[in-house]
């Protein structure tokens, strides 16, 4: 794989992104060249990639909760959320100090314009956002 710092394309991609993105958030741009922001309390990260020659993707991060008790029903919910229909792939790793929970977002964006790009990034942060809300909310109330 190749970072944005390689391709054109692929920054071009992370440049458009960054200005959709500034839109709303206060955007870093990190070393690597990923952009780094929060949507209330969800960090998220985004990376451009080159999978193969002419096919350059986006990769959103967002961590969603962390330290989440391990004797919760987390997987269960993940589960159920996840068969509602995301933008995205939900993860949830189990750590000593508890669940920690993402969700990751990879597509093609080359073409896209600034409003369609933040469109589409806004859909995957909000939903991120959300499901930490109902994630930080005990099961049942």
């Amino acid at each position: 794989m190749t970072t944005s710092d390689t391709g054109s394309d692929t920054g071009g991609m992370l440049d458009t992104a960054k200005r959709a993105l500034e839109r709303f958030h206060e955007v870093r741009v990190d070393d690597d060249g990923a952009l780094s922001f929060r949507h209330g309390e969800v960090p998220s990260a985004l990376q451009g990639l080159e999978l193969s020659e002419g096919l350059q993707v986006l990769s959103l991060t967002c961590v969603v909760a962390w330290d989440l008790p391990t004797d919760s029903d987390i997987p269960l919910r993940l589960a159920e959320r996840a068969g509602q229909g995301l933008f995205g792939t939900l993860g949830a790793i189990r750590t000593d100090r508890g669940w920690d929970v993402t969700l990751r977002y990879v597509f093609p964006g080359a073409g896209l314009s600034v409003e369609a790009m933040g469109t589409l990034l806004m859909l995957v942060v909000s939903n991120a956002s959300q499901l930490r809300t109902e994630l930080l909310t005990p099961a049942g109330s």
